[in-house]
């Protein structure tokens, strides 16, 4: 997960709508079953899978009041303390 492209995604939720969001993960879950794709392919699915959860979440507390900028860094500390558990 890279938190620019989380800010960006965030930011593009704020200015048009999160089912825009929803339903590009949506349609990328769908085309990860595709038997065809390359490793390096299905890498890069997963990654904007991620990245696209995240500014979910991250949105998602921005929408109960949490501070953009703290939303986002607690939102990076819980992905940091899970990978270093």
């Amino acid at each position: 997960m890279r938190l620019p492209v989380i800010k960006h995604i965030v930011n593009f939720i704020e200015n048009n709508d999160e089912d825009y969001v929803v339903e590009t993960l949506e349609t990328l879950e769908d085309l990860i079953d595709l038997e065809s794709l390359k490793d390096e392919e299905i890498d890069v699915i997963g990654e904007l899978l991620s990245n696209m959860s995240g500014a979910l979440e991250v949105y998602q507390s921005i929408k109960e009041g949490v501070d953009k900028k703290a939303a986002l860094n607690d939102f990076m500390k819980r992905v940091q303390g899970s990978i270093d558990s």
